[in-house]
């Protein structure tokens, strides 16, 4: 792909969102992995029909749609269900990634993924930009947000590329342990980078 593609990535509860929604703003184009997933197993998607198949009907609700606490649960438990998911979702999930990013009209395009690094789409990005913040942080933002106790977060935290890891691949970091304004200005520094990276390209 011919133009300027930044990965953008983070642990839970770093402010991957707000992040990509302020960049969203400057005029960029966003694609968000996590919006692609549910898109790939939506009500009449080959996907999903592939998940009815597998896990049976119980696995949906009345209207159709997947009961995704309930699929959650069942991969957790059971590493053939979650390995047999994996191979099923990863390749449609980038498959709509690359035709999305080769669709983006925009200076460059950011491609936004918890797991970016996890399941090697970093591949596809010519910089990777990990917003960061520590353990406690994670802890206390997720808990807020999401209304779960310390221990699922932890549980989730511990699914994902360690803190020092995720931090070696990085091409830039931006630190989200203050407010909005230091994070905003932050990302404008590096904006303004992007935009001189894409233009050489």
């Amino acid at each position: 792909m011919s133009r300027f593609i930044l990965g953008l990535t983070g642990g839970i509860g770093s402010g991957k969102s707000a992040a990509s929604n302020y960049i969203a703003e400057q005029g960029i184009a966003i694609v968000d992995a996590d919006v692609i997933a549910r898109e790939v197993v939506a009500p009449g998607t080959e996907g999903l029909a592939h998940i009815i198949s597998h896990f049976g009907d119980a696995i949906v609700d009345e209207s159709g749609a997947l009961i995704r606490s309930k699929l959650r649960h069942r991969v957790f438990e059971n590493p053939d269900d979650k390995a047999w998911i994996n191979q099923l979702l990863h390749p449609l999930i980038r498959e709509q990634i690359i035709a999305q990013l080769e669709q983006a009209q925009s200076a460059y395009v950011v491609l936004v993924a918890p797991l970016l690094l996890e399941n090697g789409l970093d591949a596809l990005c010519d910089r990777v930009l990990v917003i960061d913040v520590d353990k406690d942080t994670q802890l206390a933002r997720t808990q807020q947000r999401d209304s779960v106790s310390k221990q699922q977060v932890e549980a989730i935290i511990a699914a994902q590329i360690d803190r020092p890891t995720r931090l070696k691949k990085a091409d830039d970091v931006v630190s989200n342990q203050g407010d909005l304004r230091d994070l905003y200005q932050q990302l404008d520094r590096l904006h303004a980078h992007y935009l001189e990276l894409a233009a050489q390209k």
